[in-house]
């Protein structure tokens, strides 16, 4: 047991996954045993690993997935506003990945070919309070709120995530040499 004031100081990381497949919460988990290492040094705050709900104040902060509702909108000004550093992490969060296919569309004209009555094949587009408001396209985070860095792949690998997040935790420059690169 420590004695008072022996404690190491945790960085605080929280993660959230907005508009994409959570292909790279998958990946971070396949840092594998090395979860146990940067329970070490990081405390992990808000985050689908851990069923926060709510933000705190965090040091890093990693987001997957494009801005493609409010709901969305509202989550990256939330976690922006509570973290000295956030990510924008994979394909969907840089530049809309999959989910910005879309883009090409009109809202209006999905909503009605993708809702309809099974039996009258009419257009019946859900209307309720509890679903976020779908935005006009889908958006690169960077649109929205400030990044101060990107992890490119599709998903990056969680040999990536744990090397560009220990470059981080220790105040180094984020490198990735292209063996770390990967989009499948």
């Amino acid at each position: 047991m420590n004695a008072p004031g022996d404690e190491k100081v945790k960085i605080r990381l929280a993660t959230t996954s907005l508009a994409g497949c959570f292909g790279c919460h998958m990946s971070f988990l396949d840092i594998d045993e090395r979860i146990f290492e940067l329970a070490e040094i990081a405390e992990l705050d808000r985050s689908p690993l851990t069923d926060i709900k709510h933000f705190g104040p965090c040091d890093i902060a990693l987001v997957e997935g494009g801005v493609c509702n409010a709901e969305n909108v509202h989550v990256a000004r939330e976690l922006r506003a509570s973290a000295k550093i956030l990510v924008a992490v994979g394909a969907c969060a840089i530049n809309g990945g999959l989910p910005a296919l879309r883009n090409r569309l009109d809202i209006d004209t999905i909503l009605t070919r993708v809702y309809r009555d099974p039996i009258t094949d009419q257009p019946c587009v859900p209307n309720s309070r509890e679903l976020p408001l779908p935005l006009d396209k889908v958006y690169p985070l960077n649109e929205i709120v400030r990044v101060d860095y990107s992890l490119p792949g599709c998903p990056p690998s969680g040999d990536a995530i744990w090397k560009f997040l220990t470059d981080l935790i220790l105040g180094r420059m984020p490198r990735l040499d292209h063996s770390l690169m990967r989009y499948d």
